[in-house]
């Protein structure tokens, strides 16, 4: 749908009138789509001693930016093997706040995204920070931090995939529509983890957000705080 959306008025200007449905079928024929890539690496170990937080978001849902950050970690590939992708998104406005790619799954990798998204934020307003109940999340290390930090701790309390499904959408977005080129090494993957990320906030649509962008809905909503 977003798609058609935003190829609409160039086809109209053009004189094309061609529907939704038309439209992939024609992307189809000429095999332009991309096919999602199933992931078969293992990003969470949950089977721990440590402390797992109760999830929080069962009953609640954000009414503005920076009230619930949400991460995931999701694996990447380049010559040099597979790396480990790490994000901390705002679930209101979609916009990825931190991220930090690295070659393992170490809490001091992980947290380094957390702290790039609690030196990002704008708002002074309580937050939680829900994750999976994976130990890097459930570290002294990263949970030090969000104490400090004043966020809450949210966790999933189970396997649920839906429980955290936005962080995995957000996954998702990066790898099937931005990260496809494959990289020689990590520092060329950093390059362009780096870029999708900026392309993806400043410039990719969610129809969940009315078409506008992530970065639009989150500044948007710091201006309406400032006029009211």
């Amino acid at each position: 749908r977003k798609l058609h959306f935003l190829l609409k008025p160039k086809l109209i200007k053009a004189g094309i009138k061609l529907g939704r449905d038309a439209l992939f079928d024609y992307l189809r024929h000429e095999r332009l789509l991309i096919r999602p890539k199933r992931s078969y690496t293992k990003t969470t170990n949950s089977r721990h001693w440590m402390k797992k937080h109760p999830n929080l978001l069962k009953e609640f849902k954000p009414s503005r930016p920076e009230e619930v950050l949400v991460s995931d970690i999701t694996y990447v590939q380049s010559d040099e093997g597979v790396h480990y992708l790490s994000l901390v998104t705002d679930a209101f406005s979609r916009k990825v706040m931190g991220y930090e790619l690295s070659n393992e799954m170490k809490a001091t990798d992980v947290v380094k995204a957390l702290r790039m998204a609690i030196k990002a934020r704008q708002y002074r307003c309580p937050c939680i920070h829900h994750s999976d109940r994976g130990l890097q999340y459930c570290s002294s290390v990263y949970q030090t931090l969000l104490k400090v930090g004043d966020i809450k701790p949210s966790m999933t309390d189970g396997y649920d995939c839906y429980q955290n499904a936005l962080a995995e959408r957000v996954n998702g977005i990066l790898k099937q529509e931005f990260l496809l080129h494959r990289s020689r090494n990590i520092e060329e993957l950093k390059q362009l983890v780096k870029q999708s990320v900026s392309i993806y906030n400043n410039m990719r649509p969610h129809l969940s957000l009315g078409m506008r962008t992530p970065n639009e809905v989150h500044e948007k909503s710091q201006l309406l705080g400032q006029l009211a």
